[in-house]
């Protein structure tokens, strides 16, 4: 139940499905659905992981790529060649790179371990330990099983009585858990289950999270806003001191909830290549394809702006706070056997909200009440990015939608450069 500014048509029925989405609660979990192949961005083709959902349902933000070449392996770049098990099938941007591009190498190598990062999310795979652990002997990490108490797995009480197996959510899982793995290989994965894609169940599991002791929570979900978010939804983001970040969304221009809260660190997605310059990488906007894919961002509709937000275009909540790689032509590797046939490669927002979640660990328990604001108080410790946009907004406001100097809608006030952004 992705925000879209286009199509038009889409926009219109979500806008209704949000409505009830955030009233209606404890609906049984729907199966799982086939999501249309998407238009090729960049010579690259990719389907949405979870189908747009009935009412009272959110949707992950997960594309899996489909066809075409990658820039990561077509270019060259695959820095993955230097880990433990180099391997052609596998396409797409691996832990070297992950953190090469955000200057995490040497953080990652000695920071995050104690510290655990929960991920939530609908629906159950029932291979995630088995699929999160082909995907770090890839890459040469560290074990982490549940045997061994780096990986646990809960439903949303807490228990071991998951919910339905899900083919689309399943994908999504894969990929939040490899994007824990890529960005802060020593820290602990917590992944919590709800036992359906209503925003009671999603908002139950990250209750439950924090409940557990987790102090980083990734949510790579999203769906239209709605006037009674900030009464019925909020609550379950509202937790001081804890990292909450979330999905800007795909859709391009367009708010969507929970990346509105303005208890969450809002992620939009960039496009990531690597190049000659001194820091090796560059980034733009992951823009708007012809299918209407792309980064979210914008005003929102009902949450009032933090205190710690400045920009003047928008009197309330901006979109986004930050970003990292989403484009799924400069795409992740990510291993998924439940519904897939093991490597692939996928993008959305829902690769940039674990990545910044996992940031947050390897830089410490945070110490802003919501901890987005150390963001704003660091800003030089960010890349600024610069160029690109996801779709068409106000001309008075446009930074909402095209990326410029300082802060922007899609990127926010960029990506991580190491971790001073995100220690307060």
């Amino acid at each position: 139940m992705r925000t879209s500014v286009t199509p038009a048509v889409r926009r219109a029925v979500l806008a209704v499905t949000a409505a009830a989405g955030l009233a209606v609660s404890g609906f049984a979990a729907i199966p799982a659905a086939a999501a249309p192949a998407s238009t090729a961005h960049q010579g690259v083709s990719f389907a949405r992981s979870c189908a747009d959902p009935l009412p009272g349902y959110l949707a992950c933000n997960a594309l899996r790529v489909t066809g075409g070449t990658v820039k990561a392996h077509a270019k060259g770049l695959h820095a993955n060649a230097k880990a433990a098990k180099a391997d052609a099938s596998v396409s797409g941007f691996g832990p070297t790179d992950i953190q090469s591009a955000y200057n995490l190498t040497s953080a990652a190598a000695s920071n995050g371990a104690g510290e655990t990062v929960a991920i939530v999310d609908a629906q159950d795979d029932p291979n995630a330990e088995s699929d999160l652990a082909a995907y770090r002997s890839q890459f040469g990490l560290p074990a982490c099983t549940s045997a061994g108490g780096c990986f646990t797995k809960v439903d949303e009480t807490g228990g071991t009585n998951y919910p339905s197996p899900d083919q689309g959510w399943a994908g999504e899982i894969s990929l939040d858990l490899d994007m824990v793995s890529a960005t802060c290989p020593n820290c602990n994965i917590l992944l919590v289950e709800a036992a359906s894609a209503s925003t009671q169940d999603l908002g139950t599991a990250v209750n439950q999270a924090v409940s557990m002791g987790a102090k980083f929570v990734s949510n790579s979900y999203g769906g239209s806003e709605s006037s009674d978010e900030v009464s019925s939804a909020d609550q379950y983001y509202n937790h001081p001191g804890v990292a909450i970040t979330a999905s800007a969304g795909d859709s391009g221009y367009g708010v969507e909830y929970p990346a509105a809260s303005p208890y969450v660190t809002a992620v939009g997605g960039t496009s990531l290549t690597a190049d000659s310059s001194s820091r090796g990488w560059s980034e733009s906007v992951w823009g708007t394809s012809a299918g209407g894919e792309g980064t979210g961002s914008g005003c929102s509709q009902y949450e009032a702006k933090p205190s710690w937000q400045t920009d003047s275009g928008c009197s309330n909540r901006t979109v986004a706070d930050v970003s990292a790689v989403a484009d799924p032509a400069t795409g992740v590797a990510v291993y998924d056997t439940y519904g897939a046939s093991g490597w692939n490669v996928y993008g959305g927002t829902s690769a940039s909200s674990p990545i910044i979640a996992s940031v947050y660990a390897l830089a410490g328990n945070p110490s802003a009440a919501v901890p987005a604001a150390d963001a704003y108080a660091n800003t030089s410790a960010l890349n600024d990015v610069t160029s690109g946009s996801n779709g068409s907004c106000d001309s008075s406001a446009s930074y909402l939608c095209t990326a410029g100097a300082g802060y922007d809608g899609p990127t926010g006030l960029g990506t991580p450069n190491g971790l001073a952004a995100f220690t307060g």
